[in-house]
């Protein structure tokens, strides 16, 4: 075909030769373009890697400092080389006209915990970088504070257990005590008392047998009224089958009529409460108003419940009876108050008069 075209015409064969030039440069140009772009954007890809890596040695790093707000501060400076400032919730300090800054918010459950605060020039995929950097610290530090929380539940999880324990080994003691002190005792005593009975009996001493017997009859009626008592005071039948109020007031009238005292009682807010929780408050209440008898006894008691603010419940036991000076016997009382997550204090007046408070949270009042 050259040599058709040469033959054919000069001018043909020099614009033959042009056009082939020309694609020759255009071809040249294309494939230099395109080798740039092909290294800029291994070159950005590269920076790409290198910085996910730098964002995931942070993300470690950060993960494993105990403080993860000051640590991702610290990081944010080394990765983005940017000079960085933790601010408050909410701040936002002015910025200077020459100073080009970014304010990236930490959020946790939509709720700001903080912002990070990055100064140098930036462009749009920095923010975007810093921004995935804030979100990763916002949950890192709200898993932290979760950590936290349960360790705390169960360090608080173990004394309850221990205390629980401790009270309920405390319980059986009294109650071991109590039941050899009285009854045990007593029951001994009939039977030396019937022996002697019987005695009296087989020597035909008829008289002095039958005073012997009914002595020995009296002590055995009382000590059934004791281990009934004891019964009552373990779980009342009254609490169980009509619930607390009707038990407290039975207890105090028991309290009225042995001692000659004024009582005055206001529980119905107690009704609230499950009965395990009625239960051990009941125990509370028993005990106080016994100690206030075992001071006194006084001449005037009161038992007041009522809700607190928060939704809680407010236990007074007041008395006009002297002073405790037994530490043991409150303690005994706060023990009881911690095993059902409580408050207990007291309240003593100079001369005579104590009032002894239990706050119950709200979660405990629920049903």
């Amino acid at each position: 075909m050259v040599t058709l075209a040469a033959d054919s015409h000069p001018l043909t064969l020099a614009a033959l030769a042009l056009t082939v030039s020309l694609a020759g440069v255009v071809a040249a140009f294309l494939i230099v373009t395109e080798r740039r772009r092909h290294e800029a954007a291994e070159r950005e890809l590269t920076s790409e890697a290198r910085f996910l890596e730098s964002l995931a040695e942070t993300m470690g790093s950060i993960a494993g400092g105990a403080e993860v707000l000051e640590r991702t501060r610290q990081e944010a400076e080394r990765l983005f080389e940017a000079r960085a400032m933790l601010l408050e919730p909410g701040e936002r300090p002015r910025q200077a006209p020459a100073e080009n800054a970014i304010v990236i918010p930490l959020r946790a459950h939509d709720e700001e915990i903080g912002a990070l605060r990055l100064t140098r020039p930036f462009d749009r995929d920095d923010v975007v970088r810093a921004t995935v950097l804030a979100d990763f610290a916002a949950r890192e530090h709200e898993n932290s504070q979760l950590l936290d929380d349960a360790r705390v539940r169960e360090a608080e999880r173990s004394r309850l257990s221990d205390q629980l324990l401790t009270a309920e080994q405390d319980e059986r003691r009294r109650l071991a005590n109590e039941l050899h002190d009285g009854a045990v005792q007593s029951l001994s005593g009939v039977a030396l008392t019937l022996d002697e009975g019987l005695n009296s009996i087989e020597e035909g001493r008829g008289q002095e047998a039958q005073e012997i017997i009914r002595r020995a009859l009296e002590r055995h009626r009382s000590t059934i009224g004791q281990l009934r008592n004891l019964s009552f005071n373990l779980e009342p039948v009254v609490l169980r089958d009509q619930g607390f109020a009707p038990a407290v007031r039975a207890l105090t009238d028991q309290i009225e009529l042995a001692h000659r005292v004024s009582v005055e009682v206001d529980v119905e807010a107690a009704e609230q409460l499950a009965h395990k929780t009625q239960a051990a408050m009941y125990q509370i209440i028993r005990e106080a108003l016994d100690q206030a008898v075992r001071r006194g006894p006084p001449q005037t008691l009161s038992v007041k419940m009522r809700q607190t603010a928060d939704g809680g419940l407010e236990t007074a036991i007041a008395d006009d009876a002297p002073g405790e000076r037994r530490r043991r016997s409150l303690e005994e009382l706060e023990e009881r108050a911690r095993t059902l997550n409580g408050v207990l204090t007291v309240d003593q007046g100079e001369d005579a008069g104590t009032t002894i408070r239990v706050v119950l949270p709200p979660y405990v009042t629920s049903r």
